[in-house]
C-alpha cells in the first residue's frame, strides 16, 4: 500500500524555504524527513512560481523525488464551503478514496478553516490519518479525533455551514458564479437558488419539483458544477426510456442478458460514477426499476443484468419530476422508501405565471441568444422587440413556462418581416392549448355516456390541483377544496385511486 502526504503549503513553509526563518524546516520538511511517502502532493493558494520554487527546496534538502504542486484559486482562505468544495474536487481527481492508497493529511500548514475541512474529510468521505508538526514530540505528532465526528460533530458543522452560505447568498454580490445563468429577479427564484447552492456542498439526494419547462434541468447542471464532484455530469429521461429496458439502460446489462444484448453495456449510473446522475421525469419510472434503484442509492452499487456480483458506484442523484410525488405514493405508482429517500434536499420551482415580473429580463436574454445564434445565417437581420409585444408576454399564462416562452420568441424572431417585433407577431406566434377543462363540457351524450365517471374526472382534477397548492397536506387541500373536513377528501382519494395521480 502506498503512503500519500496531502498538506497545504503554509507561509512559514515558504520562508524557511526562501531563508527568512531559521533554526527550523518548517512543517512540510520536518514530516517528510520523519518518515517515507511515496507520494506527496502539496496545494497552494499562493500562487504557483512561488510554491513551486519551495518544492524544488523540498525535493533538495529531503531528497524526495516525488513532490507534486496543485494550484486552488479559493475565493478566501478562511471560506470553509469553499476550501471544502475545492479539496473534494481534488480528492477525487486524485481517485482517493482507493485501496491501495493510505493517505495522510498534514493540519499544521495553512489556515484552521483549512485545517478544520482537513479533519471533516478525514473522518467522513475521505478516511486518512491525520498529523501535525510538535517540536516536542520529535517533530510530528499524530492526530487521534477520540469522539465521533460523524455523530457529534459534522451534524453541528455543517448547519454552521448552511447558515453561513445562506447569509452569504442573501447579498447579491454572494450568488455562486455557478448559477449565473438562471436568470430572475423573482424572489421566489432567489430563495430556490439559495437553497439549490446550499445543499449542493453536501452529498445527498436532491429532488427538483416544478411544471414542465420551468428550468429543472438547468437547476441540476448548476448544483452539479456547485458540488465539487469531479465525475462527469449524465442526464437521463426516465420518461423517455422504453419500460423493458429502463434496468438495462440504467444499471448495465452483461452480453447474453436477454434477447437482443449483443455485448455489454454500462449503464448510466456507472457512467456517472463519481459525478452526478440526473434522474428526469423520475416518476416515470416503473416499480421494480424504483427497488433496483433505492438499492443502488443506499448501497451505493449496481448489479447489471445477468451479472451475479454487484459493482461499487459513486454517484450523486439529482431527480426532477412535474407529477405530484404525494399523490403518486399514495396510491401506490411511487415507492414511499424511495420518495423519502430521494427528498433530501428539495428544490420547488415556481410556474412563469408565478413570476411575471421575470418575463422582461428573461425576453431580453432569450432576443441576445437568438440573434447571436442567428448572425452568421444568410439575410439575419437583428430583432428587437417593442414594449407592446412585452405586454402581450406580461398577459399570457405560459403553460409551457420558459421553454414555451423561448419557442415563442424564436418563432416570432424567425417570421417576422422587419427587425421591430410587435404585438401582432407575438399574437400570431403565441400556441393556445384547448383547455381540457372546456372540452369535458363538449362531450357527446349518447351510448357508452356516464356521468359518474365525468364528475370523477373533475373530481380527480381538482383533487390534484389542491393537494399540490397544500403541499400534500389533506387538511389544507380540504379547506382549498371547501370540504367540511378532511376525512371526505380520504374518502374521495380512495375511491378515485389512481386517478388522482394521473396528470392532466
Amino acid at each position: 500500500m502506498e503512503k500519500w502526504l496531502i498538506s497545504w503549503i503554509g507561509e512559514t513553509d515558504h520562508q524557511v524555504s526562501e531563508g527568512r526563518l531559521t533554526g527550523e524546516w518548517g512543517p512540510i520538511a520536518t514530516a517528510v524527513k520523519a518518515e517515507h511517502y511515496d507520494r506527496v502532493h502539496l496545494l497552494t493558494n499562493y500562487g504557483y512560481d512561488r510554491s513551486n520554487d519551495y518544492c524544488k527546496w523540498l525535493e533538495s534538502v529531503t531528497g524526495h523525488p516525488r513532490v507534486e504542486l496543485q494550484e486552488i484559486e479559493l475565493l478566501s482562505p478562511i471560506d470553509h464551503v469553499d476550501i471544502y468544495r475545492q479539496i473534494t474536487a481534488e480528492l477525487q481527481q486524485l481517485r482517493l478514496p482507493a485501496e491501495s492508497v493510505s493517505p495522510t493529511f498534514h493540519l499544521s500548514p495553512g489556515t484552521p478553516a483549512m485545517a478544520t475541512i482537513w479533519v471533516l474529510l478525514a473522518k467522513s468521505r475521505f478516511p486518512a490519518r491525520l498529523i501535525q508538526t510538535a517540536k516536542q514530540h520529535n517533530g510530528v505528532k499524530e492526530v487521534d479525533i477520540s469522539f465521533d465526528l460523524a455523530g457529534d460533530f459534522l451534524p453541528e458543522y455543517l448547519q454552521r455551514t448552511d447558515e453561513r452560505v445562506g447569509r452569504l447568498l442573501a447579498k447579491p454580490e454572494g450568488v455562486a458564479k455557478e448559477f449565473a445563468g438562471i436568470v430572475h429577479t423573482n424572489p421566489m427564484m432567489r430563495e430556490q437558488i439559495q437553497r439549490a447552492h446550499q445543499v449542493a456542498v453536501h452529498n445527498v439526494p436532491v429532488l427538483v419539483l416544478g411544471e414542465t419547462g420551468t428550468g429543472k434541468e438547468l437547476f441540476a447542471e448548476a448544483i452539479h458544477r456547485a458540488s465539487g464532484r469531479a465525475g462527469k455530469y449524465v442526464a437521463v429521461n426516465c420518461g423517455a426510456i422504453p419500460k423493458e429496458l429502463v434496468n438495462s439502460e440504467l444499471f448495465g446489462h452483461r452480453k447474453g442478458a436477454f434477447t437482443g444484448a449483443d455485448r455489454d453495456r454500462t449503464g448510466h449510473f456507472r457512467e456517472a460514477s463519481g459525478g452526478t446522475l440526473f434522474l428526469d421525469e423520475i416518476g416515470d419510472l416503473p416499480l421494480d426499476a424504483q427497488v433496483r434503484l433505492l438499492r443502488a442509492i443506499q448501497q451505493g452499487e449496481v448489479t447489471p443484468l445477468g451479472a451475479s456480483d454487484p459493482v461499487k458506484v459513486d454517484v450523486r442523484i439529482i431527480a426532477a419530476t412535474h407529477r405530484d410525488l404525494m399523490a403518486d405514493v399514495q396510491s401506490g405508482r411511487f415507492r414511499e422508501d424511495l420518495f423519502h429517500r430521494l427528498a433530501v434536499g428539495i428544490i420547488r420551482l415556481p410556474a412563469l405565471r408565478e413570476r411575471r415580473e421575470d418575463i422582461p429580463p428573461l425576453v431580453s436574454h432569450f432576443m441576445a441568444m437568438i440573434n447571436q445564434d442567428s448572425a452568421h445565417s444568410p439575410e439575419w437581420q437583428q430583432k428587437e422587440i417593442s414594449e407592446s409585444a412585452i405586454k402581450i408576454l406580461l398577459s399570457h399564462d405560459w403553460p409551457g413556462n420558459v421553454r414555451e416562452l423561448y419557442h415563442t420568441l424564436l418563432r416570432a424572431s424567425i417570421w417576422a418581416r422587419q427587425g421591430l417585433l410587435d404585438e401582432h407577431d407575438i399574437m400570431d406566434n403565441i400556441l393556445r392549448m384547448p383547455r381540457q377543462s372546456s372540452d369535458i363540457l363538449e362531450r357527446g351524450i349518447g351510448q357508452g355516456f356516464e356521468i359518474e365517471k365525468v364528475l370523477d374526472e373533475v373530481k380527480a382534477h381538482y383533487i390534484r390541483q389542491a393537494m399540490t397548492q397544500a403541499h400534500g397536506k389533506k387538511k389544507d387541500a380540504a379547506v382549498l377544496l371547501g370540504l367540511n373536513n378532511y376525512q371526505t377528501l380520504n374518502n374521495w382519494i380512495d375511491k378515485l385511486g389512481r386517478q388522482t395521480a394521473t396528470n392532466d
